[in-house]
């Protein structure tokens, strides 16, 4: 394969990489791609961060990060997991949730606050609320605290009785 005589620069190629489970969001649009670099000799150090502990779709990620910098011309390509500070929905761009929204996944509310010192232990179920992306309505139902992916649940509007996905707050 032929190599571009200018490298388009390496943050604006991985900014481009769509999540492989809600593919019509970018990694950067669901704050994902934490950092990209370059080093002395022209290789790329790509930062990411799983949406949460166990994704499986990091394997992925990274495979697609790798690839699209190689087809850019960037032969030396690291693809570093960074867990901390853990990610949260709060890093979702504006546009990424506009565009969930307009491929009818609800987007996630403010997350909740992180406690100093020890996690709270609640053993009742989590309560959210997610207005319909269909009608916009706010009287929905959780069907299913998980659905297609494990940051996702499955909702029905009781207003115009549609299913929709809600990506959960983390």
């Amino acid at each position: 394969m032929g190599r571009p005589s200018t490298r388009e620069p390496a943050r604006q190629v991985a900014a481009r990489v769509t999540d492989p489970e809600l593919p019509m969001v970018t990694l950067e649009e669901l704050g994902v791609l934490r950092s990209v670099s370059t080093t002395d000799d022209g290789g790329v150090i790509v930062d990411i961060t799983p949406t949460y502990s166990g994704c499986p779709a990091m394997a992925t990620m990274r495979d697609d990060l790798a690839h699209a910098l190689d087809r850019a011309g960037y032969t030396e390509v690291e693809v570093r997991t960074v867990l901390d500070p853990p990610w949260t929905t709060d890093w979702i761009s504006e546009s990424g949730r506009r565009t969930l929204a307009e491929y009818g996944v609800a987007p996630p509310g403010q997350a909740p606050p992180k406690a100093a010192g020890p996690v709270p232990l609640n053993l009742g179920p989590t309560r959210r609320h997610a207005a319909c992306p269909q009608c916009g309505s706010p009287e929905t139902e959780e069907l299913s605290e998980f659905s297609s992916t494990a940051c996702k649940a499955l909702r029905r509007c009781r207003s115009c009785s549609e299913p929709f996905e809600h990506f959960k707050e983390i």
